[in-house]
């Protein structure tokens, strides 16, 4: 065999070989992933698939050249995972309640554009509520009147028994009585209840006109929650007794 043929030979044998070891490299699946993790006894472990003995902590996600791909967390147990469960819908709660706020801000704003708006506002709220109070207390003074007659009526017949009338006229207006004084506190209640709702909403809208951002103000009580949503209190009937 001469130096020329040997050298051919030689060039060959190692562009087979070469030819082998890019086949191999194309045969093996370019995803493969290898799972790794120091155990709890201190070993490091691998795998092509979770480990079992890591369930607890971390396990890293390696390709076959070493490049970290994403990091498994450890597994929960059942109490771990209601925990995380409760967390979530925690954090899922508070972003809606943000978000809520937010949008409840920006339609304050777009309602009352300024204090003159917003006292205009909380007048015709309250306008009705304070005719009804002026008739409730003018009806007070009716059944007032009407009652005194009757108390002097009354005056003749001490230590005996009243008539079947008189008895029941004075049980009518008293039963009025009590009605209207009824009628007067829940319009006062109710009066009350707007006034601290405008009130509520005007420090919030004094805050927003001031340049704080659209629910970044925080949580507001009951009453300030629900004080953009505010309508103009319904008339309130005044109680008439018979």
């Amino acid at each position: 065999m001469t130096d020329l043929t040997a050298r051919l030979e030689r060039h060959l044998l190692a562009g087979w070989l070469c030819l082998g070891a890019a086949t191999g490299a194309m045969a093996q699946p370019s995803s493969a992933q290898v799972f790794t993790c120091v155990a709890g006894s201190g070993r490091t472990l691998t795998s092509d698939r979770l480990i079992g003995e890591c369930m607890d902590r971390e396990q890293r996600v390696l390709s076959r050249d070493g490049t970290l791909l994403r990091i498994v967390p450890p597994s929960l147990t059942a109490d771990e995972r209601a925990e995380k469960e409760a967390r979530d819908r925690k954090a899922a709660a508070e972003k809606e309640a943000k978000l809520e706020a937010a949008k409840r801000d920006r339609n304050l704003m777009q309602r009352y554009a300024n204090a003159e708006a917003h006292q205009k506002a909380r007048e015709a709220a309250l306008a009705d509520l304070r005719i009804s109070m002026q008739l409730s207390e003018k009806r007070q003074a009716e059944l007032v009147a009407e009652r005194k007659p009757l108390l002097d009526e009354s005056e003749f017949y001490k230590g005996k028994a009243l008539p079947a009338k008189l008895r029941q006229q004075l049980d009518a207006n008293e039963a009025a009585a009590t009605a209207q004084r009824d009628a007067q506190n829940n319009q006062k209640a109710e009066f009350d209840r707007v006034t601290k709702l405008f009130d509520a909403e005007l420090a919030r809208l004094k805050r927003l006109w001031a340049g704080a951002a659209p629910g970044s103000i925080g949580q507001a009580g009951e009453e300030a929650a629900s004080a953009a949503g505010a309508k103009p209190a319904g008339k309130a009937p005044a109680v008439r007794g018979k």
